[in-house]
């Protein structure tokens, strides 16, 4: 007995070694990738010496001789830091995913390729104006020049990621860049989405006008600007069963819900107690580990610029110079049309025309697989598009038998330009210079906020289709694809679209909301992204006379949701304290103690506080009750509660209130008895996850961000130390965006939100702030992988400065790139 337990003893002992020594191991290789940011090394691509200054947030700050040798420098950072994010985003619009990471990705990549946008992009390169094309051209050499170095001295292939999913990938070129850009139209536009939607749904509705209800217009004429200061007075196919987008985390299709957003706002010097213009700043896009941007600070030879890139981008997107300060919003432009394609029956390689049938242009397309055999696509066009498989944004539901879809798309232009108009607002001097830069965008379509030392302005900048004015559908719904009238006329001018200069109140600002209202065709679009968010920023800038950089902080981390004020005395009218008594423990008097706290809430989604799970969970059980009778399985589309909707039905805005009765029952139901048995639905599903114990609920514990790694995020324990999970405030309809899940376990996970806030005070530039979500570095075994995690969370920011000796006196690294002799 003795020996065994001395051989197991040595068994035991044996394998504890060999675990040691493979974390040791992988250690030693990861590490290999951690970029030394103090050295000086040859480069050839570059014709002065490049310095790059790397400030204790790591932020880097670069300078070189002339503006081509920064942007190789800016190309340089961004591989050092992100070069596993920048080759994976580079193969998801190049549709080569599953080269990697096998048929798990094969249906991104098939849908990606019949998009094209890679094509696209390499069209557009030729469009660019020649100082564009020499900056991108030095990026790609920046790019090209780190990814030798790594070759060259074995350091670890650039990314951990690389061991576990090795890969040969083509050096960097500037179509990569445009492509790049057209991945972010992708993914900040929902109107393909968005007909569908609504044209299964008013085939699911068995009365058509509650279509109007349940996919509501934005009410109101616009906001844009605001008034001088006053304060506020408070006051045809079958059904077909729904086909999900690509579930994988590299997915760059997402649902309609998550297809954008932001907040921009500014302040002239009338209403700026400094004297100077403010302007702040938060893109919204789905949280990840690493964050999308990256901090960056060039000094080209207009001037210095600093704010948020996204690597493989040589742009500032969002930020500021001494001169200017700019920022972005999604601005839900109306840019995709799905047409209804006819086949030829007797020959289906074509397809009618207002002339008669056309054949398709076509062209074969291999996507090679990891562990299996090839797959080869025929993709197809029509004169309005690519022809997108049914499969695919649920197609198939709207798509009669023996017919394709097709989709017409800004994005997809050959001449787009975008690349020189947002590269060429880093070189703008003042509002007049940006405006007209900003006339070259096409796409993504963006509300463009300025602030210079004098005055601030907005507008919107992309393409707009033209359309006809006898259209079919107004581009609401897919509409048939021969008839001329539903054909795309070419585009509007780009001085058709709204501009506000010189606000007489001196504050304007977009939360993604409705900026104008004009008749179709010149609508801009039906569908906005926020009429909540608008609401609460109104009152916020309205309170005060003057603001201040701290005043536009408190703004950007506001968490009261309108919605719930607006919402809970409409809803509980007839609820609150008017129960009968019920002995603890009963249902009864769990829904009286919900109604207890909730009647003393002031709408705050704080995560520490109870009250935000109790309304998030009652709305969305609300919602649920209210249209499950009426949709069916369609109602599972519907995964985040419409604050219009709700207040529509329980006003009973024309007949609205017709949803509050259930279909199949012999009675007539009313509202209050739906809103207490959805509150019931609600507690109940609350006590099942976090326990009956209504007071210590903490809305955090449901609301986590969750920035996880794209790849690495559900491998077993390596997910750990990956993924950066947090307790955060906010929600749906707050400033401080916290958009949830609204599907899975747990729908109310943040998963969409402000991976950067920046705040410009021209009154005094350098006491401006900026923060991403995550940290400057992608490779986590880096202390600047999570480094702003906890600051983003708490709500701090850190110095925006184009001080050289300042980011010198405090930098974890200097970079010196000299020219190969």
């Amino acid at each position: 007995m003795a020996t065994f337990f001395q051989w197991l003893m040595r068994i035991a002992s044996g394998l504890v070694i060999l675990v040691v020594l493979a974390v040791a191991m992988i250690y030693f290789l990861a590490s290999r990738s951690l970029p030394t940011y103090d050295k000086t090394f040859t480069a050839s691509g570059i014709s002065q010496p490049v310095e790059i200054i790397r400030n204790n947030a790591n932020v880097p700050h670069i300078f070189g001789n002339n503006d081509e040798d920064v942007f190789f420098g800016l190309g340089y950072a961004h591989a050092q830091d992100r070069l596993w994010q920048m080759i994976t985003m580079r193969r998801t619009v190049q549709g080569r995913l599953s080269e990697v990471f096998g048929q798990q990705t094969l249906e991104i990549d098939t849908l990606m390729r019949r998009l094209d946008l890679a094509t696209a992009a390499r069209m557009s390169v030729s469009a660019q104006d020649p100082d564009i094309l020499i900056a991108l051209q030095a990026y790609a050499r920046g790019v090209n020049a780190r990814i030798e170095e790594v070759n060259q001295e074995a350091l670890g292939r650039g990314a951990p990621e690389l061991f576990l999913f090795q890969q040969t990938f083509a050096p960097w070129q500037p179509a990569d860049s445009i492509a790049l850009q057209k991945l972010m139209a992708l993914q900040l536009t929902g109107h393909l989405q968005s007909e569908v939607l609504r044209a299964r749904t008013s085939l699911a509705l068995p009365d058509a006008d509650r279509l109007r209800d349940i996919l509501p217009d934005a009410p109101g004429k616009g906001i844009a600007t605001l008034p001088k200061y006053a304060n506020l007075v408070p006051g045809t196919p079958v059904f077909a069963q729904s086909q999900p987008l690509p579930a994988h985390p590299l997915s760059p299709f997402t649902p309609l819900p998550l297809s954008g957003a932001s907040n921009a706002w500014a302040a002239a010097p009338s209403r700026s107690a400094a004297g100077g213009t403010l302007l702040a700043n938060d893109p919204h896009l789905g949280l990840s580990a690493p964050a999308i941007w990256y901090l960056a600070r060039l000094e080209l030879q207009s001037g210095g610029v600093i704010g948020a890139t996204i690597p493989g981008i040589p742009a500032i997107l969002a930020g500021r110079s001494d001169q200017l300060g700019w920022g972005v919003t999604a601005a839900y432009v109306d840019d995709q049309d799905i047409f209804i394609e006819e086949l030829d029956a007797s020959n289906p390689e074509s397809y009618r025309t207002s002339t008669g049938f056309k054949p398709f242009k076509t062209r074969k397309s291999i996507i090679n697989i990891k562990d299996a055999k090839p797959v080869t696509l025929t993709l197809r066009w029509t004169d309005n598009g690519p022809v997108l498989p049914g499969s695919a944004f649920n197609l198939a539901a709207v798509t009669p038998p023996g017919h394709v879809a097709s989709l017409g798309w800004t994005a997809l232009s050959p001449q787009d330009r975008s690349t020189t108009a947002l590269m060429g607002l880093m070189r703008a001097t003042d509002i007049s210079a940006a405006l007209a830069t900003g006339k070259d965008h096409t796409a993504p379509g963006l509300t463009l906020t300025l602030a210079d030392q004098n005055d601030v302005a907005m507008a919107l900048i992309g393409a707009l289709p033209r359309r006809d004015a006898i259209h079919q559908s107004q581009g609401r719904l897919p509409s048939l694809g021969w008839r001329p009238e539903n054909q795309w006329q070419g585009l509007l001018p780009a001085t058709d679209t709204p501009t506000f200069e010189k606000p007489s109140g001196g504050i304007l600002g977009n939360t993604n909301n409705k900026i104008v209202e004009r008749p179709f065709p010149r609508h801009i679009s039906f569908l906005w992204g926020d009429s909540q968010r608008i609401q609460r920023w109104q009152r916020l800038m309205q309170n005060r006379r003057v603001h201040t950089r701290d005043s536009f902080i408190e703004a950007q981390l506001d968490t009261v949701s309108f919605s719930a004020r607006a919402l809970l005395p409409l809803i509980a009218a007839d609820l609150w304290y008017t129960s009968e008594a019920a002995p603890d423990g009963s249902r009864a008097r769990q829904r009286q103690r919900a109604l207890a706290l909730l009647s003393e809430w002031n709408g705050e989604m704080n995560e520490h506080m109870p009250e935000p799970l109790i309304y998030a969970a009652w709305m969305r059980s609300l919602q649920s009750r209210l249209i499950r009778d009426d949709l069916g399985p369609l109602a599972e589309e519907f995964t985040h509660v419409e604050p219009l909707f709700i207040e529509r039905v329980f006003r009973d805005v024309e007949g609205a209130a017709a949803w509050c009765d259930v279909r199949q029952s012999a009675r007539m139901e009313t509202c209050s008895e739906m809103a207490q048995l959805a509150l019931d639905d609600a507690l109940l599903a609350i006590e099942e996850r976090y326990g009956q114990q209504l007071e210590a609920l903490r809305w955090g514990d449901a609301h986590q961000a969750t920035h996880d790694h794209p790849t690495l995020g559900k491998v077993p324990l390596l997910r750990y130390f990956v993924n950066i999970r947090q307790s955060t405030s906010g929600g749906d309809n707050t400033l401080q965006r916290g958009k949830t899940a609204g599907v899975g376990d747990n729908p109310f996970l943040n998963v969409h939100a402000a991976g950067y806030r920046g705040v410009y005070d021209f009154a005094d530039p350098d006491s401006s702030v900026f923060v991403i979500s995550t940290g400057q570095s992608g490779h986590f075994l880096s202390r600047f992988y999570d480094d702003m995690a906890q600051l983003w969370r708490r709500g701090e920011y850190i110095p925006m400065s184009l001080d050289k000796e300042l980011a010198r006196a405090a930098a974890v690294g200097v970079t010196i790139i000299t020219p190969t002799p």
